[in-house]
């Protein structure tokens, strides 16, 4: 068993810190340090967990040659700049979604890692979470059959979050929907069609240079006869947060609960019709991890922390995340997803609102996402 450590820096600490105690554990990562703008705040977090390294600018964290990868958790329109300064620093990077807000920054992000062999990984939650990894699993046993089609949804009202999410378009924040159904079939977008629906307040409009409430995409599939159905809003339309999806076979489909805390229902096909349907309770996946780490797939608060109970977000998927990215870094090989499948992922969102600004008209992705 290779013993190695690799030394990460957390960068920003408000969901970053969720993966504090989950990296301390793991057998292969050493929780190096972490990197915030606000002292004050850097040190209590690092005083009550401790851990020793602290930096208050990113530019510190990329100079210190003893930093393996950095785990960007910063705001969103900052994850193409810090990636693509973290991989001129010589440092593998792990960046929460999106990987980048334009086309542009995602090409110059693939393009950096197959010039430098380093790894980058966008650490999209949905596809490991416990729904994922059931659907997943149904699938690859051949249980689903032939997919037919899949659709997703991410309604999420931003009202009261951090000012910058005002001036997000609902697309751009889209990979959370985009992820399962490419994901799945571990498929590539080739080109989309979308339109907006609805319209937000003149001042948000203002703000974001996008007029509408909800903006739903359909995604083809490369080489497949399979599309998929998205769609988003942020603000200013009734329905609680949901991150669902719903996946159609000729031997099974699954479909997302309605309601959060309500189970999930599979459906079986050639069955008499009061049979078809059933609720059922998806399994937890935290026997695929290193054992020091399988707590974290379940709602655990062991540290005095203000603002999570670790393990209960994300259906699970922390735990599952970190793992991959420390067993790509010992194993020497890319992680899932790599640079070119999120970039893929990423561009179905950016290709999307560009196709809402033109009524709906087919958007390909750039030929860079398609490898």
């Amino acid at each position: 068993m290779n013993t190695k450590q690799f030394n990460v820096v957390i960068v920003g600490l408000g969901f970053g810190a969720e993966f504090i105690q989950i990296y301390k554990a793991h057998p292969q990562i050493k929780m190096y340090g972490v990197c915030r703008r606000n002292e004050a705040e850097m040190n209590k977090m690092a005083d009550m967990l401790e851990i020793e390294q602290r930096y208050t600018s990113y530019d510190q964290v990329l100079a210190d040659p003893a930093v393996d990868f950095v785990h960007i958790n910063s705001p969103i329109p900052d994850h193409g700049w810090m990636s693509l300064k973290a991989l001129d620093a010589g440092k593998h990077v792990m960046c929460t979604v999106p990987m980048a807000t334009t086309i542009e920054e995602c090409r110059q992000i693939v393009e950096k890692v197959a010039e430098t062999g380093l790894k980058y990984m966008m650490a999209e939650t949905v596809v490991y979470s416990r729904e994922f990894l059931y659907i997943k699993q149904l699938y690859d046993q051949g249980e689903l059959g032939d997919i037919q089609y899949m659709a997703a949804s991410h309604p999420q009202d931003m009202q009261g979050w951090p000012e910058y999410w005002e001036r997000m378009i609902p697309m751009h924040y889209a990979t959370h929907v985009v992820s399962p159904v490419l994901g799945l079939m571990n498929s590539r977008a080739e080109y989309v069609s979308c339109f907006g629906s609805g319209a937000i307040s003149p001042e948000l409009a203002e703000k974001s240079g996008n007029q509408y409430a909800v903006e739903t995409c359909h995604i083809k599939l490369k080489d497949s006869p399979v599309a998929a159905h998205i769609w988003r809003f942020l603000f200013d339309t009734a329905r609680q947060y949901r991150e669902s999806f719903d996946v159609y076979g000729t031997k099974k489909s699954f479909e997302w609960a309605l309601i959060e805390g309500e189970e999930h229902v599979l459906h079986t096909a050639k069955k008499p019709e009061h049979e078809i349907a059933q609720r059922i309770t998806v399994p937890d996946f935290a026997q695929r991890l290193p054992a020091e780490i399988q707590k974290f797939t379940r709602a655990i608060q062991d540290v005095e922390h203000l603002s999570f109970i670790q393990g209960a977000g994300h259906g699970g998927s922390h735990p599952h995340l970190a793992n991959e990215f420390a067993c790509a870094l010992t194993e020497d090989r890319d992680p899932w997803p790599n640079a070119v499948i999120s970039a893929n992922w990423t561009c179905v969102g950016l290709c999307a609102h560009q196709s809402t600004k033109q009524g709906g008209e087919i958007v390909r992705l750039p030929d860079f996402t398609l490898a």
